[in-house]
């Protein structure tokens, strides 16, 4: 008979019955070596949600998690679902600033800040409320963005989390040992919405105090690792290691990378020098972190030049201005509809009604479908764009860097960056033209507001911007002189 995934609620289902099929088997291995166990994951997320519901986390409370991406932020995770409530993990990495704008978005009855305020609810020998089955209960919010201003938190549920797992495996359980490393915060989508179905297959995840290439490769080659999962910047990091030919890499059999645009040259290389499977991953998100993938051993006219098919079960679109659905090969909005999904954004109707329309997802990302049927990106609608895999828009920072008492004027746009995918550059019109802010005071000004990955990395200094014939800044002109400089590093 097949497995009622909506029986129980599915995070909390998930970790019981995985205690009960792997036991011992570690789950996580935290930077200081410390395992948390499958048995060890059921029994502590058990303990601290009796002591969250004493604190009155209920159903309809929201908890959220700013502690950093160890072993203590999953048992947090699972013992908030198990109250029935819902998690909002954000960055740790923000600004003090940028966390708190996210969490006012949700007003939590609690926020978890580190590992030792988890292990102080433990109540061993109690039990929390059974909160029942609920498909529709929102379980995690996952934010867009650290905007200080107005975040974004992508609501998912049960029945979100479930298509995840579906899509990903077939929500199957696993049996062998599959060892990988987090190459994410665990508040990212990619860990938020795809733990249950990392506990079904039993993986055993090594977690890093901080992701430098050559312990990364020093952890793949000692625990064999196989499937090595990053974002495009992380590979091309890896590739640089001093050591990396003279590594015994010989079991990396496929390499999975989202995040960030993979450029044909990265690709290439990778698949080279691992002598592995390239799959780029394609997703957002509101798309709860699954979309279109290429196949690992695809062609280069797929490989390099495209970001591949939605997984069976998903259908994808380009359509123009008014929404009509254009012919392969013309450029337009990619739209996506999947079970995956988010189910809407936090406490905001307009965006919500703006992003899903009629079932699907309006994903903000421009594109075209080939002769082939894939997916081609062709840049985004909106003026955000991806450094390292997180988002960088473009008016915060410069609402901030704008505030230099030596800049008059400041534009930040994109240049192609061959680790990080894009950077952002400040196009500087200056108070003084005799004393120009060098890059280092710009950076020291903004670094207490601003996270580090959105922090300009390069200046360009001119007399004045370029205005469009409505007399407004031209944005296109700007990131047309970016992209037409050589990639940096």
């Amino acid at each position: 008979m097949p497995e009622d995934l909506f029986a129980a609620p599915f995070l909390p289902a998930t970790v019981a019955e995985a205690a009960r099929r792997f036991g011992d088997r570690p789950a996580f291995v935290d930077p200081d070596g410390s395992t948390l166990t499958y048995a060890e994951l059921h029994r502590r997320s058990e303990a601290v949600a009796a002591g969250l519901a004493e604190a009155g986390v209920v159903p309809g409370t929201v908890v959220g998690l700013t502690l950093p991406s160890e072993s203590a932020w999953v048992v947090a995770y699972a013992a908030v679902v198990r109250c029935g409530a819902t998690i909002a993990g954000v960055n740790p990495r923000l600004t003090e600033n940028e966390r708190s704008g996210c969490l006012a978005k949700v007003s939590p009855t609690i926020v978890l800040a580190d590992s030792d305020q988890v292990s102080s609810l433990e109540r061993q020998g109690r039990t929390a409320p059974e909160p029942g089955p609920d498909a529709d209960r929102p379980v995690a919010v996952v934010f867009t963005s650290g905007t200080t201003g107005a975040p974004k938190g992508a609501v998912f549920t049960d029945r979100q989390l479930v298509a995840v797992a579906r899509y990903d495996t077939g929500a199957v359980w696993g049996s062998s040992p599959i060892a990988q490393f987090g190459s994410t915060q665990f508040a990212h989508v990619g860990f938020t919405t795809k733990l249950p179905w990392y506990l079904r297959l039993g993986t055993t995840t090594h977690l890093l105090a901080r992701w430098r290439a050559a312990d990364v490769l020093d952890l793949v080659e000692r625990e064999g690792i196989r499937t090595i999962g990053a974002v495009a910047p992380q590979i091309a990091l890896m590739l640089r290691d001093p050591d990396f030919d003279r590594r015994d890499l010989s079991q990396v059999s496929q390499l999975v990378v989202g995040g960030a645009a993979s450029p044909p040259a990265l690709v290439e290389e990778a698949r080279r020098r691992f002598d592995a499977g390239y799959s780029i991953r394609w997703s957002s998100t509101e798309s709860g972190g699954v979309g279109t993938a290429t196949a690992p051993d695809a062609p280069d006219e797929e490989a390099l030049h495209t970001v591949g098919r939605p997984r069976p079960g998903m259908a994808l679109e380009v359509r123009g201005d008014d929404g009509t659905p254009l012919s392969h090969g013309e450029v337009g909005m990619v739209w996506l509809q999947s079970d995956a999904v988010m189910s809407r954004y936090w406490d905001d109707p307009v965006a919500t009604a703006e992003t899903l329309v009629d079932g699907w997802l309006r994903t903000g990302d421009l594109g075209r479908i080939d002769d082939n049927g894939c997916l081609v990106l062709a840049g985004r609608s909106g003026d955000m764009f991806i450094r390292g895999g997180y988002n960088v828009h473009p008016a915060e920072v410069e609402a901030v860097i704008g505030s230099h008492p030596g800049v008059r004027e400041v534009v930040v746009v994109p240049r192609p960056d061959q680790v990080l995918g894009e950077i952002g550059v400040a196009v500087v019109v200056p108070t003084d033209p005799n004393r120009p802010p060098t890059l280092a005071e710009l950076r020291d000004h903004g670094s207490s507001r601003l996270a580090h990955h959105k922090l300009p990395e390069a200046t360009r200094i001119v007399d004045e911007l370029p205005l469009t014939a409505m007399q407004k800044i031209d944005r296109r002109a700007l990131r047309e002189i970016e992209a037409a400089e050589p990639l940096t590093r």
